[in-house]
């Protein structure tokens, strides 16, 4: 017991307790409807899975991940990846996001995701004390606008929305300047005209106008929204009962299992529940910034600090989306959506910053809050 306690002592278990609330609840929801799914099932071996993955990573020594040959290699493989889906990827929903081998199915963009979180960490550790200097947020954007490019592409408007979101997240925190924070909105702008004009499809600005007004068009794009919002306000304060759910069970509610499964508890747990969900997601991540401030060097810091912004950005698109403030775009829920794709990512990811937290520094307080803020 002594030899598994020291072989773990890196793992900050209260996050770890609270991640396997979050699986659980999503296994919950999901096994409400058991009857015509084989969704619980599946997703309990992929936990199972995943979470020994995150016990294998945490015991790594990740170091080497400071290797600019390593980085870039990972980067590259990203890249040849979301490239290969275009020739032999499949088509599931209208986009061509997966690689299916045999019975297996794989969808890269997680995998790409966490390459995108490493190629920045390294930069903009190199160049902390330079990084005012608005090029590097330029070639940082460039080694980022190249995957989400291939992601846009395929299309999926979600994930490339959450690429672009952690990168702006990481640059932010990496010591931008409020000047070069103005040329950054002017350039979100300028992008968002170009793809409206020019890239964005019928469907996907169907998707944007509902976003103004979802209830304008509640039989055709905006359907999705609405089910859902009438999920979570029917759940009240707390809830409809484990299996209950009728906007769920009654297949009003599609993709309960992953695109709207908060929707899916928020009816069946209430109000109650959704706090409690909440309450266990800020702990995560405020216990995750707490490890990253630790970090040895500033590529830790970096990368736990970019870890935590994109699971925040996950979690806020997808409630987001769900209670109607934001447009529907195919965001899964991290550790509690279906899926082996993301979870086993994201398990992975969180070995990662546990393997880092190994060799973490004791910084006081105040300096840890202004390191990742990258107050000098």
């Amino acid at each position: 017991m002594k030899r598994f306690l020291a072989l773990f002592s890196c793992i900050d278990w209260i996050i770890t307790g609270s991640i396997v609330v979050l699986v659980c609840a999503g296994l919950v929801t999901m096994n409400s409807f058991v009857g015509t799914t084989s969704f619980f099932d599946k997703q309990v071996v992929l936990f199972f899975v995943s979470f020994g993955i995150f016990l294998c990573a945490s015991v790594v020594d990740w170091r080497f991940l400071r290797r600019t040959q390593v980085v870039m290699v990972l980067y590259g493989l990203a890249v040849v990846l979301l490239a290969s889906l275009f020739v032999v990827g499949s088509v599931f929903k209208g986009a061509q996001s997966w690689f299916s081998i045999g019975g297996f199915t794989f969808q890269p963009v997680d995998s790409a995701k966490l390459a995108v979180i490493l190629l920045l960490s390294k930069y903009f550790s190199r160049r902390h004390v330079e990084i005012a200097h608005i090029r590097h947020i330029i070639v940082s954007g460039m080694y980022v606008g190249i995957i989400f490019l291939l992601v846009f592409l395929q299309p999926d408007f979600g994930s490339a929305i959450i690429i672009f979101a952690t990168w702006l997240g990481m640059v932010l925190v990496s010591g931008i300047s409020k000047k070069h924070l103005a040329f950054v909105a002017i350039l979100g702008v300028c992008m968002f005209g170009f793809l409206w004009l020019f890239i964005f499809r019928p469907y996907q600005k169907a998707r944007i106008m509902t976003f103004v007004n979802p209830l304008t068009d509640i039989r055709g794009s905006g359907y999705n929204a609405y089910q859902s919002v009438i999920a979570v306000g029917s759940g009240e304060i707390f809830g409809k009962g484990i299996g209950y759910g009728t906007q769920s069970k009654l297949q009003f509610l599609p993709e309960y299992q992953t695109d709207f499964i908060f929707a899916a508890f928020a009816e069946e747990w209430g109000f109650a529940g959704v706090i409690i969900l909440l309450v266990l997601y800020t702990i995560v991540f405020t216990r995750m910034l707490r490890i990253a401030a630790r970090g040895e060097s500033n590529f830790e810091v970096l990368f736990g600090t970019g870890l935590t912004i994109l699971f925040m950005t996950h979690a806020t698109i997808h409630i987001g989306m769900n209670i109607g403030l934001l447009p529907v775009t195919g965001n899964t829920l991290p550790f509690m959506s279906y899926g082996g794709s993301h979870l086993l990512n994201e398990f992975l990811a969180l070995g990662i910053l546990m393997g880092m937290n190994k060799y973490s520094r004791a910084v006081h307080k105040d300096l840890a809050q202004n390191e990742i803020l990258g107050i000098n």
